[in-house]
Formats: structure tokens, C-alpha cells, sequence
């Protein structure tokens, strides 16, 4: 089994009779980790389908194998790809990486200029947010919306977050700010534009002086 035999696509009206499925795997997931998440309804993940912020793979036979979809935060400020959840049955296939890199296109592509940023203590999505570009950040940098807070109320560990003043807990907060990366991609090439005019000058002397000891 590899990743050609899935079809990941953006989640629409099609797909809204996997929404319950999906919420039962998202819960069955979570306790199976010994951690929370946001409970989500089926009709809140089949509306996320209706509006187009989700995104779903399904194995070449129809079966559905794996899910994420999009919040918003602070007016759009703010963006999450949350739900992230592979069937258990297609685990090991790279499915997840897939789909982040799905999902985060899409937010990328419908919220250009919003933050997107993640919540997590598994390694694997760690290590997939860090290959798109996102980097550890402080619960301050993250959106203070008290909606998305009161998601944390499922967590076992939502106690602990209370005690520090929301300030840390289990999770590692990630965050990839469209603004930040584009002055780094400025700045590179600030770099890379001097480094070429310098090299253009050494050229331009070293002729002239082959110019001179020929004259």
C-alpha cells in the first residue's frame, strides 16, 4: 500500500455521510492517546465539507481513510488544521503527511495573510508542521480567541493548562507566519543579489586587469 493508492481531494457535499465516522475515529484516536481534543458533531465536520475548509482521502476502493479540516480565529487572523485523523486501517502510508500538506495549501490558498498554527504532542505531526515551515512559538504568540480555548476543555491535561494561565502545558505550540517568511525570502535574496553583484565586480576587475597587462 502507498500514497498513489489514495485520493485526497477537498471535502464537499459528496462526502458529508463520513462525517459521523469520522467524528467516532477522532474520539476513539484520542482516547486511545490518553489525551482530548475539541469535540467536534457531525454536523459541525459536515459543514466544514459544505464549506469547502476540509479535506478528505479516500482509498482507490471508496473506503474513507483519512480526514482534516479548517478553523478560523481572531476575525481570520488566526488558522488551524485541525481533526487531523488517519483510519487505522490505512496507517503507515504516509497518509498524514499527505493530507497536512493538503490541508495546509488550502488554508494557505483561502487565508493568505491569516497565521496558521498547531497544538500537538505527537512528533510525527511535529515533525511534518517543521517541514512546512512552522516553528515552536510561546502560547502568547498563538490567537487568545476564548473560543478556541474552551476547545481544550475535552483535554485531560485541560487543568494543567488552567493552572499556568494558559501560559504552557503538554503540547508544543507551532505557528508559520506568511509575513515572517516572506521578509526571510526577502532577505535571502537581498543576500543572494549582493553576493551576485559583488561577484559581477570581482569579474569586471579581473578582466580589466587582464585588459591592462595585454596593453
Amino acid at each position: 500500500m502507498t500514497i498513489q493508492d489514495f485520493d485526497i481531494q477537498v471535502a464537499s457535499a459528496q462526502h458529508v455521510d463520513f462525517a459521523a465516522h469520522i467524528c467516532e475515529e477522532m474520539a476513539e484516536s484520542a482516547k486511545a492517546r490518553g489525551t482530548g481534543i475539541a469535540q467536534r458533531s457531525p454536523e459541525y465536520v459536515a459543514n466544514k465539507m459544505l464549506e469547502g475548509k476540509a479535506v478528505i482521502a479516500l482509498h482507490k476502493d471508496g473506503t474513507w481513510a483519512g480526514f482534516c479540516y479548517i478553523e478560523t480565529w481572531s476575525h481570520g487572523d488566526f488558522v488551524a488544521n485541525s481533526g487531523l485523523i488517519v483510519s487505522p486501517l490505512f496507517r503507515k502510508a504516509g497518509l498524514a503527511k499527505a493530507i497536512k500538506e493538503r490541508i495546509f495549501a488550502l488554508s494557505r490558498s483561502k487565508f493568505p495573510d491569516a497565521k496558521i498554527f498547531g497544538l500537538t504532542t505527537g512528533l510525527a505531526v511535529m515533525k511534518i508542521n517543521s517541514d512546512l515551515g512552522y516553528e515552536p512559538v510561546t502560547y502568547s504568540e498563538l490567537t487568545q480567541d476564548e473560543d478556541f480555548w474552551a476547545g481544550c476543555k475535552s483535554c485531560v491535561n485541560y487543568d494543567i493548562l488552567m493552572s499556568k494561565n494558559r501560559k504552557n502545558c503538554m503540547c508544543t505550540s507551532m505557528l508559520f507566519d506568511p509575513a515572517e517568511k516572506q521578509k526571510e525570502y526577502e532577505d535571502k535574496m537581498k543576500k543572494i543579489t549582493h553576493k551576485a553583484t559583488l561577484l559581477e565586480r570581482i569579474e569586471n576587475a579581473i578582466k580589466k586587469r587582464i585588459g591592462s597587462d595585454h596593453v
